[in-house]
């Protein structure tokens, strides 16, 4: 196995436990989908939700979120709003998309060698108020 595959799969493991909340949340009431399990890994800026759903045929799939903050307007009253973006993955792709991942992992730690490691930030809210 490649370097940076199993980097990620360390760094998805370490972080979904360290970071990782599970949900306990409740199935929608009147939606599609029921999460029957959830994760969510921070990574610098973002936060990645990785959901197992279960649609109304009680057929489960992933999805998986990300989430970006962005800040615009003025830096002294900057507006936040946050970009999502989604990807959902059922069942029976779940074997091609792991290995095109794994291929991509590797062709990344091929071309641009190993990744350096992220720190954690820590979720204390940071003030730089000026009176």
């Amino acid at each position: 196995m490649r370097y940076y595959s199993h980097l990620f799969r360390t760094f998805v493991e370490r972080n979904a436990h360290q970071s990782t909340m599970e949900t306990g949340k409740k199935p929608f009431e009147g939606r599609d989908a029921e999460i029957m399990f959830s994760r969510t890994v921070k990574a610098g800026q973002r936060i990645y939700y990785i959901d197992v759903k279960k649609n109304r045929k009680d057929e489960m799939y992933l999805s998986i979120t990300e989430s970006k903050k962005m800040l615009s307007g003025p830096q002294d009253m900057p507006q936040v709003s946050y970009e999502k973006h989604k990807i959902f993955l059922f069942k029976e792709d779940f074997e091609k998309f792991g290995g095109a991942l794994r291929e991509a992992f590797d062709f990344v730690a091929d071309e641009q060698g190993e990744a350096p490691a992220r720190e954690e930030s820590s979720d204390a809210i940071k003030l730089d108020l000026d009176f």
